[in-house]
């Protein structure tokens, strides 16, 4: 009976491991550095909630998402935590909206969601 129960009782700390996983948003981590992002093209799918952890490497760098009207600055030596649900398919452009420098204007990417 003990054996059934500790049983059991794994099997439901389990069920419970595995929702609290399913509930939490996949994080994803990016950088910005002179001239670009890395990565620069980022798949996520559409309804999925995700954060992104952005870093600047070397400079006061703007993170800017028109379509979702989403902002941020992204100072050195800070990691910027910014939340996100696409909600169709499509592709969402992001760039540096802070000059900085020769190549600026290159800086970019964008989210393909499926």
């Amino acid at each position: 009976m003990k054996r059934r129960q500790l049983l059991l009782g794994s099997a439901a700390a389990v069920v419970a491991l595995k929702a609290a996983r399913a509930q939490a948003p996949r994080e994803i981590e990016v950088t910005a550095q002179r001239f670009r992002f890395t990565p620069n093209v980022i798949p996520l799918k559409a309804g999925e909630p995700v954060v992104l952890l952005i870093r600047s490497l070397d400079f006061a760098h703007g993170f800017f998402v028109p379509d979702l009207d989403l902002r941020t600055d992204l100072m050195p030596g800070r990691v910027i935590r910014l939340a996100i649900t696409p909600q169709a398919p499509g592709r969402l452009a992001f760039l540096c909206d802070n000059f900085c420098g020769d190549g600026h204007e290159g800086m970019d990417g964008h989210f393909d969601v499926t």
